[in-house]
């Protein structure tokens, strides 16, 4: 079942509920309300009836007020409370002996008093002095209150059903304009899965649903970017590989074929050599990305000191900037520590280290600072820097500079850093070249 039916089905299942609680509560209280008025009615009515009757010096007759009581559809009944008697009444002698049968005279509490299937609504007035022992008995019958009740509530139900009617309208359109945003969002997410890339375009929605477009356009993008990076990638692992293997191959038949000389085969089976560890090399890369990436058991993150990875990145980089003639400095505290393998994340410094002495022109600079609950390793150079747009795929795989081996390490720097829990990105260093910023949150 569609979600917008489903959310009709809901609101108008609530607002049948919520009207039927309402209707059965108002029909309940409203009989109630009608004969606490009517008994308020029927006592202003017999007040004025007794002071009609006590002004008269002969024995109170109530024969007078039979045509105002019927014009009222009221009975009258005076009443002896000394004697429990009836003196007088407006209504035939038999009915008076029924009422006198079924109902308690005595009961001065009772509001309602029964006579067969017909209620009545009584009110009670004394004659003034009490001692008299008279009493003005009024009654009414409940069938006309219960008339009223029956009118009102059938107007009720009449106002009620006019209201559903235009809330399930509206119901229908806000859910309409609810789903219909869903709708079209479906139908780019079908883009999505078909790689329709450039074919996605943006809905108009809000709140939430904003959100989950832009999530879903943001993944598309980076979907785009992912599957672009993987065509660069195999491009250029086949361009990397093929490269060293038809060197090889070129030697190899030479040889085979007796057309070099000896100094020429010497020279190819150098060459050969040199190749096939180049070769070594990108594969024994390449299968440590692709352990980074699926295999999580082979890190083993563990607490460790910055200071000491930074050290033996100093040791290990010493050959390679005293033939270039690189300064390279460093300044860390000797207290800060992070959770991280030790071996990949000094595996990923050096490579980012290398890097940097590589296209340096007399200086690499090493950081580690603490700014709030973050640490960040900086390892900048004064090189030429890199070009802004290279910047956004630096860290994809086989993506090198100028000056660039086989375009895998910075790409296995990023992986072990994420992995490590934190994130690596680049930019323009004061010295003039590249700077590369790692940062971890502090546990």
């Amino acid at each position: 079942m569609k979600l917008q039916y489903q959310l009709n089905i809901a609101f108008t299942t609530l607002l049948l509920v919520i009207m039927a609680v309402t209707g059965f509560v108002i029909y309940s209280l409203i009989l109630d309300l009608l004969i606490q008025d009517e008994k308020a009615e029927l006592e202003q009515k017999g007040e004025i009836l007794v002071q009609i009757l006590n002004q008269e010096s002969r024995q109170p007759s109530v024969d007078q007020f039979s045509g105002f009581l019927q014009d009222q559809n009221l009975h009258l009944i005076l009443y002896d409370r000394i004697q429990n008697a009836v003196l007088d009444s407006t209504i035939p002698r038999q009915i008076v002996n029924g009422f006198l049968s079924d109902n308690d005279f005595s009961d001065f509490d009772k509001e309602l008093w029964g006579l067969g299937d017909n209620k009545y609504v009584t009110s009670r007035i004394l004659f003034y002095p009490e001692s008299t022992g008279l009493e003005l008995i009024l009654l009414t019958p409940l069938n006309d209150l219960q008339k009223v009740q029956h009118d009102f509530i059938t107007k009720l139900l009449i106002v009620f059903l006019i209201g559903a009617i235009a809330a399930v309208i509206l119901s229908y359109f806000f859910t309409n304009k609810l789903v219909t945003p869903l709708t079209r969002l479906k139908w780019q997410l079908k883009k999505v899965e078909k790689r329709r890339f450039d074919e996605i375009e943006p809905i108009k929605a809000t709140g939430e649903i904003k959100e989950v477009e832009k999530s879903v356009f943001e993944m598309a993008d980076e979907l785009q970017r992912y599957m672009k990076s993987q065509q660069t990638f195999f491009q250029n692992a086949s361009h990397e590989l093929k490269t060293p293997l038809m060197t090889i191959q070129g030697y190899a038949e030479g040889i085979r074929d007796g057309i070099f000389d000896q100094e020429e085969k010497e020279k190819g089976l150098e060459v050969m050599v040199t190749e096939v560890s180049r070769l070594k090399k990108i594969i024994n890369e390449m299968i440590l990305l692709a352990k980074l990436d699926s295999e999580q058991t082979s890190y083993e993150p563990e607490k460790m000191y910055v200071k000491n990875s930074v050290d033996q990145v100093m040791e290990r980089a010493l050959p390679i900037t005293s033939e270039k003639g690189i300064q390279i400095s460093q300044h860390v505290d000797d207290d800060l520590f992070i959770y991280a393998d030790p071996e990949k994340l000094l595996r990923a410094l050096l490579n980012i280290t290398v890097n940097g002495i590589r296209h340096a022109k007399s200086q690499v600079r090493i950081d580690v600072k603490q700014i709030n609950r973050m640490i960040t390793i900086s390892i900048e150079d004064d090189g030429e820097g890199i070009d802004k747009d290279l910047i956004p795929q630096i860290f994809h795989r086989f993506i090198k500079g100028k000056q660039g081996e086989t375009g895998l390490g910075l790409a296995i720097a990023r992986a072990i850093v994420e992995q490590s829990g934190g994130n690596i990105t680049v930019g323009s260093s004061d010295l003039g070249g590249a700077k590369f910023v790692i940062a971890f949150n502090m546990k």
